[in-house]
C-alpha cells in the first residue's frame, strides 16, 4: 500500500510548478557563493574548501529549508482543497501511509536538490573560479550527509503543512528555522535543533569536518527528531475526522 501511495505522490510532480524553483533557487545560491568567493580570494585560500564554505553559507541557511518547505506544502496542497481531506480519511489505507509516502517523495526531491547543488558547485569551481582538479571526495560526502540530516526537516515541514492550510506560512517557518539553525550551530547546540542538522551534516561554512568523531550524535539526533515528528503526525491523523 505504501508503494502505491508513493507512486500517487510522484504523479503530482509531473509537469508541476516546483521544478523551475528546484532548478533556479540553487543557481541563485551558487551565484552568490561564487561571487563572494571571488571577491575574497585574499582571505579564502583553500581553493575547493573555501568555495564550499561560501556556497554552503547561503544555501544551507537561506535556501535549503524553504525549498523543502515548498516541496512539502505543494504535496499537501491538493488535500487542503475542496473536500479532499474527507477522501483521505475515508480511503482504504491508513492515513499515516499518505504522510510516509510524502516523506519518501520529498526526501527524493531533497536528494535531487543536493545532487544539483553538487553539479553547480563543481561547475562554478571549474568555469568561474578556475580551480585546479576536482573537489575532494570528502566534500561530496558532506553534501550527501547533508541530505541525511535533512530528513528531520522534511518530517517537520510535512507535519506543519499537514496542519497549516496556508502554503506560505510553513515556508516562512522553514526560512526562520534555517537562520536559527546557523545560530544553533555557532552556539554548539546544533544537535538540539532539527533545522541545524542539515547544516551540521553538510559542514556548512566550514572547511574542517565539524562532525569529526561526533557522527553518532548526529545520527541519533536525526533519528529522534524524525521519529518524533512522524509520531505526532500519526497521532493527529488518528484523531482527525471527516470534515463537513
Amino acid at each position: 500500500m505504501l508503494l502505491r501511495c508513493i507512486r500517487a505522490e510522484n504523479r503530482k510532480l509531473r509537469g508541476c510548478a516546483i521544478w523551475p524553483v528546484f532548478l533556479i533557487v540553487p543557481m541563485i545560491s551558487a551565484g552568490y557563493g561564487t561571487f563572494n568567493y571571488l571577491q575574497n580570494l585574499g582571505l579564502l585560500q583553500s581553493e575547493w574548501y573555501s568555495l564550499f564554505t561560501q556556497h554552503t553559507l547561503f544555501y544551507s541557511m537561506f535556501f535549503f529549508a524553504p525549498l523543502v518547505g515548498i516541496y512539502a506544502a505543494y504535496l499537501w496542497r491538493l488535500e487542503h482543497t475542496g473536500h479532499n481531506w474527507n477522501r483521505i480519511m475515508a480511503a482504504p489505507v491508513p492515513p499515516i501511509l499518505l504522510y510516509l509516502a510524502k516523506l519518501a517523495v520529498v526526501l527524493k526531491m531533497a536528494l535531487l536538490t543536493q545532487l544539483w547543488v553538487c553539479v553547480l558547485y563543481v561547475a562554478c569551481g571549474k568555469l568561474w573560479a578556475g580551480l585546479p582538479g576536482f573537489p575532494p571526495l570528502e566534500i561530496l560526502l558532506w553534501i550527501m550527509r547533508g541530505a541525511l540530516g535533512s530528513v528531520a526537516i522534511i518530517a517537520l515541514q510535512l507535519l506543519l503543512s499537514m496542519v497549516i492550510r496556508s502554503f506560505a506560512v510553513p515556508v516562512l517557518i522553514a526560512l526562520a528555522g534555517g537562520v536559527a539553525g546557523m545560530m544553533a550551530v555557532n552556539w554548539d547546540l546544533g544537535l538540539f535543533w532539527p533545522y541545524a542538522l542539515m547544516l551540521l551534516g553538510m559542514n556548512s561554512n566550514k572547511s574542517e569536518d565539524a562532525l569529526a568523531g561526533g557522527i553518532a550524535g548526529f545520527l541519533l539526533s536525526t533519528a529522534v527528531f524524525t521519529a518524533l515528528f512522524v509520531a505526532v503526525a500519526w497521532i493527529l491523523l488518528k484523531k482527525r475526522d471527516v470534515k463537513a
